[in-house]
């Protein structure tokens, strides 16, 4: 939906956005090549003294998990080629998320650069922060009642928003079981397997939530479901080991996928008109 007619400054505001939504991918783009080893940085898995390596905690995903970041800032590119068209200038719905998305993509590369530049704890800050942004724009995204427009828009806005919020979730749990190994006494060592079955399952309760507050929209458990079977790969045939965390991240990624998915398969069942 659109309205071109609007005030000339509403126009500019549009513009605006458009530059700002290109500018926060550039910089998210620079960051993740930073977090790579490019322009000298040094690797997330080997920066911070390698707290946030595959096999640093026992809520650490296997390393072959990461390579969701690449579907993820496709996808975001993608939407930002898309949003900057003529046509979708004055859309509500780009009005009503643009700069959302914009600000979760300067969020994730300001997490890259605190990684980079920063401490430990300071990561653990600038993910909670991205994880907030990104529960409002899905929130945006799915509650709001304007008209999508067609495949493109519910896969690039919904989609990509909702996978992005999933896996940064089971990042931000990742972040903090780092940040507690690293400035915890040894002590905590003798508690770690149940703390991390308490999380496992918290983030199993708080997937399940943001399907039924989404409608049960499966991005946002798809991405969670990714990383949780990847904990589950750590766990079992990488260290640090711990079946019992391994089995319960499967569990548990079954049902923040499966779920929705079964509400869905049961919506299709529905005579039309129900």
């Amino acid at each position: 939906m659109t309205n071109p007619g609007r005030p000339r400054e509403a126009q500019s505001l549009d513009l605006a956005r458009q530059i700002v939504v290109i500018s926060a991918l550039v910089f998210m783009l620079i960051a993740a090549m930073v977090g790579v080893g490019v322009f000298g940085g040094t690797p997330i898995s080997e920066a911070q003294g390698g707290a946030l390596a595959a096999d640093a905690t026992l809520l650490a995903p296997a390393t072959p998990a990461f390579s969701i970041w690449s579907v993820i800032y496709v996808g975001l590119a993608a939407y930002t080629v898309w949003q900057a068209l003529p046509a979708q200038r004055a859309s509500d719905r780009q009005r009503a998320m643009g700069w959302w998305i914009a600000a979760s993509m300067v969020f994730n590369g300001l997490w890259i650069v605190t990684v980079q530049f920063w401490t430990i704890w300071g990561t653990t800050i600038a993910i909670f922060v991205l994880l907030a942004v990104l529960c409002v724009a899905f929130r945006r995204a799915v509650v709001t009642r304007m008209p999508r427009a067609g495949f493109v828009d519910a896969l690039l806005i919904d989609g990509i928003t909702g996978l992005h919020l999933g896996w940064v979730a089971v990042a931000s749990v990742a972040n903090v079981a780092a940040w507690l190994t690293a400035v915890g006494p040894t002590e905590w060592a003798d508690h770690a397997q149940a703390w991390g079955l308490a999380v496992v399952v918290v983030v199993a309760v708080i997937g399940l939530g943001v399907a039924f507050a989404s409608g049960w929209r499966v991005a946002p458990g798809l991405a969670l479901a990714w990383g949780l079977v990847w904990i589950a790969v750590g766990r079992l045939a990488d260290q640090p080991r711990s079946e019992a965390i391994g089995i319960a991240a499967i569990i548990a990624a079954v049902a923040v996928l499966g779920t929705p998915l079964a509400v869905a398969g049961l919506r299709s069942l529905r005579p039309a008109g129900d």
